[in-house]
């Protein structure tokens, strides 16, 4: 159940605010927050991070699929307990269905985080790194204690 609320909320938060942004904003508007830290920026970005392998939607709607699938699929084997492995599953997968629904819906993914630094992005975008990285760091720490048991 965790981690079915977890990709339900990630990706309510994500398509609400995709959809204010292209309700309040046009597209290419820019809206400072922060002066030259960060800024609201209207973006539709039709490849993956940094604009990679732009108009390959087919390419992306199949791969998106595979992770949702493969990400399901483990947090269905998970035995009880491994909440933080069922969260960064949860984000993933939140986040991969939101830029997922801006695919097929536009062809394109909406993004509008922009910290002027970095290419602009988006809440999706956010889930989806901030699982995996949480996916990993969980994983590691699983093996480092069940090697620390074995000596």
């Amino acid at each position: 159940m965790f981690f079915w609320l977890t990709a339900l909320i990630v990706l309510v938060v994500d398509q609400f605010s995709k959809g204010l942004v292209q309700y309040l904003m046009y597209e290419g508007q820019s809206v400072p927050v922060i002066p030259h830290v960060f800024h609201l920026t209207y973006v539709r970005n039709p490849g993956a991070a940094f604009g990679l392998f732009a108009h390959r939607t087919a390419f992306f709607i199949v791969a998106t699929l595979l992770v949702v699938a493969g990400a399901v699929a483990g947090a269905l084997r998970l035995p009880p307990g491994h909440r933080l492995l069922r969260l960064s599953l949860g984000l993933v997968v939140g986040g991969a269905i939101g830029n997922l629904i801006d695919r097929l819906r536009f062809g394109l993914v909406v993004d509008f985080l922009d910290f002027r630094i970095w290419p602009v992005f988006n809440l999706a975008d956010t889930a989806i790194v901030t699982g995996a990285f949480l996916l990993l760091y969980t994983l590691w720490r699983e093996e480092r204690e069940r090697k620390g048991g074995e000596n």
